[in-house]
C-alpha cells in the first residue's frame, strides 16, 4: 500500500474535526490496539485449550486481520475521514449497511467501555481489597471523560504513553526470556528451551480442534486494530501515516503476540501454566523479576485504561460520523470550540455511567454482564 495516487486522499467539507494527531500518536495507538486485556490474561485460559497451538491460531487470525486492514487502509486513502468503514458502508453498500455497521459498532464499545471500568475496578482491588469498586471505576470514567473533552492531541498522548508501557513490558519479556533460552542464564535456564514447545504432547496437543478452540480470544485480542480507521479523519498527513500504520500491523503480530507466545511457552511448558493467572505472570516471576505480579497488574490496568479511552473516542466519533450521513439526531454531529464531538461523546460516557451504577449493587457479577452483553456487538 502506498500513499500516491491523485485521488486517494479528498478532504471531507462535511467534518470540521482537526487533524491533531500526529505520526507517533498514530503509531503507537496502532500497536495499543493490537495489544489487549485478551493477551495479557484471555491467553493463559486459550493456552490450556490449545497449547503451543495457540502459536498457530494467532498467527492464522493474524493473517486474516492483516488482509481485512489492508482493505480497510486502500478505503482509508481514498477517503480519511473520522467515520471511516461507517462513510464507505454508506457509500458504497446502501444507508441501512451505514446504519448497522455505525450503531453495532457504538454499542459494542459502550459495553466493551462498561467492562474495561469494572476491570480497572477489580484489578485496583488487587492492591486495595476494601475500597470500593465502584468509586475506581467512576474515578477512571471521570479521568477519561476529561482527557476526551480537552483536545484530540490529549487523547493521543494518553494512548501514546499507554501503549508505550504495554510494549516495553513485551518487549522487556522477550529480551529476558531470549537470554535465559539462549544462554542458560539464571535457575530457570537448567530446564528453559524451546524444545517446550514439542516436548509436552506435541505442537498440537488437542490436534486442529484445540486451535479452533482459541480462535474465540485470539479474535477477541485483536479487537481494536480498526482504531486506525476511526482516527483517519484527525491524523496528520494521512497519506504518510496510515499507509505505514496499516502495513507494520503484520509485524506487531508477530512481535508482540506470537513472540511473546513463544518465549513465555519455551520458558515453562505450557502445561505448568495456570489458566486463572496471566502467564506474563508466571514468566516474569520464574525470571526472577520482583514484584510480577504488581508489575502485571500495573500494565493491566493500563491497557483497560486504554481501551475505555479508545472507547471514549471511536464512539464520540461514531455518533458523529451517523449523524453526518442522517442515521443519528443532527445534535450528534455537532463539533465544540476545540473540534471535538462533544455532544456525542457526553452521550457515550452517560452510557457508559450505567457500568459504574452496576458496579455498587453486584460488583462481583458485573463483568461477566457486560462481557456476555458485549459480545453480541462485538461478533
Amino acid at each position: 500500500m502506498t500513499g500516491s495516487g491523485p485521488s486517494q486522499i479528498q478532504t471531507s467539507d462535511q467534518t470540521k474535526l482537526t487533524r491533531g494527531l500526529k505520526s507517533r500518536h498514530i503509531e503507537l495507538i496502532a500497536i495499543g490496539g493490537a495489544i489487549g486485556v485478551g493477551l495479557f490474561l484471555g491467553s493463559a485460559k486459550a493456552i490450556q485449550n490449545g497449547g503451543p497451538g495457540l502459536i498457530l491460531g494467532y498467527a492464522f487470525g493474524g493473517l486474516v486481520i492483516f488482509f481485512i486492514m489492508r482493505a480497510l487502509g486502500e478505503l482509508l486513502l481514498y477517503r480519511p475521514v473520522a467515520g471511516s468503514f461507517v462513510m464507505y458502508a454508506d457509500e458504497f453498500i446502501g444507508p441501512f449497511a451505514g446504519f448497522a455497521t455505525g450503531w453495532s459498532y457504538w454499542f459494542m464499545w459502550v459495553v466493551t467501555g462498561m467492562a474495561e471500568l469494572t476491570a480497572i475496578g477489580v484489578y485496583v482491588a488487587y492492591w486495595l481489597p476494601d475500597f470500593p469498586q465502584w468509586i475506581s471505576v467512576l474515578a477512571a470514567l471521570v479521568v477519561l471523560y476529561s482527557a476526551n473533552m480537552l483536545a484530540v492531541r490529549v487523547f493521543g498522548e494518553m494512548e501514546f504513553w499507554f501503549a508505550l508501557i504495554k510494549v516495553a513490558m513485551i518487549v522487556m519479556l522477550i529480551l529476558g526470556g531470549l537470554a535465559v533460552i539462549l544462554f542458560r542464564v539464571g535457575d530457570l535456564g537448567a530446564t528453559a528451551g524451546f524444545s517446550n514447545l514439542w516436548s509436552h504432547g506435541g505442537l498440537l496437543p488437542f490436534g486442529i480442534l484445540g486451535v479452533l478452540l482459541t480462535f474465540q480470544m485470539v479474535m477477541f485480542g485483536f479487537q481494536g486494530v480498526e482504531l486506525i480507521g476511526v482516527t483517519a479523519g484527525e491524523a496528520e498527513n494521512p497519506e504518510v501515516v496510515l499507509p505505514r500504520a496499516t502495513n507494520s500491523i503484520i509485524y506487531r503480530i508477530l512481535i508482540f503476540y506470537i513472540g511473546a507466545l513463544i518465549v513465555i511457552m519455551s520458558l515453562v511448558p505450557w502445561n505448568q501454566l495456570d489458566p486463572r493467572i496471566s502467564p506474563f505472570v508466571v514468566a516474569f516471576t520464574r525470571l526472577g523479576i520482583p514484584g510480577a505480579a504488581d508489575i502485571v497488574n500495573l500494565v493491566v490496568i493500563t491497557a483497560a485504561m486504554s481501551s475505555c479511552n479508545s472507547g471514549l473516542y471511536s464512539t464520540g466519533r461514531m455518533l458523529h460520523a451517523l449523524a453526518q450521513i442522517s442515521q443519528a439526531p443532527s445534535a450528534l454531529g455537532a463539533i465544540n470550540r476545540r473540534h471535538l464531538p462533544a455532544a456525542a461523546i457526553n452521550v457515550s460516557a452517560a452510557l457508559m455511567l450505567v457500568g459504574v451504577l452496576l458496579n455498587f449493587p453486584v460488583p462481583d457479577q458485573v463483568f461477566i454482564w457486560v462481557t456476555s452483553v458485549a459480545l453480541i456487538g462485538t461478533l
